[in-house]
């Protein structure tokens, strides 16, 4: 009977004027498994080059989905790859690339005060088509060419595999 009375409302919320089916928007996001596969494509690509890393992963609102670390990393590098990943996913560019944007321009210089935003290469925005659903950042690897390098290669390895 309760499921009767939810349909019938179902029923009645979608015959009434003014609802429209594409009120409620439907958008790509980043799963927890996608993370981890994310992650283990990372590290296994900072591993590759005989360096570790740790790395983190961001959804769409910036939450952290999930983060791997290797052994002997510094403590600094975990918050880092976060605030890496937020920086390119609020930011919708690699941070290593904001990081040269505010360096040489004026009006973006001021980016750097900001402490949400960390001004470093390691973050990549993840995209699916022309949607940011998310952003890895990593830290520790050996610089912001390297961490960047690490992100790219798993990316480049799991999306398409996953779309």
């Amino acid at each position: 009977m309760k499921n009767l009375r939810f349909s019938l409302l179902a029923l009645a919320l979608c015959a009434a004027p003014g609802f429209a089916a594409d009120a409620i928007p439907q958008r790509a996001d980043v799963s927890l498994s996608l993370a981890n596969q994310l992650l283990d494509a990372t590290l296994a690509a900072c591993h590759a080059q005989g360096r570790t890393a740790v790395a983190a992963v961001v959804d769409r609102g910036g939450n952290l989905v999930a983060l791997q670390r290797d052994d002997n990393v510094g403590p600094h590098n975990t918050l880092a790859a976060q605030r890496k990943a937020f920086t390119s996913l609020s930011t919708k560019t690699s941070s290593r690339q904001l990081s040269e944007n505010a360096r040489n321009n004026p009006e973006a210089e001021n980016l750097n005060t900001l402490d949400e935003l960390l001004l470093l290469g390691g973050g990549v925005p993840l995209k699916v088509e022309d949607q940011v659903i998310g952003a890895i950042g990593v830290a520790g690897a050996g610089g912001a060419e390297i961490d960047e390098g690490c992100a790219l290669t798993a990316i480049e390895q799991v999306l398409p595999k996953t779309l």
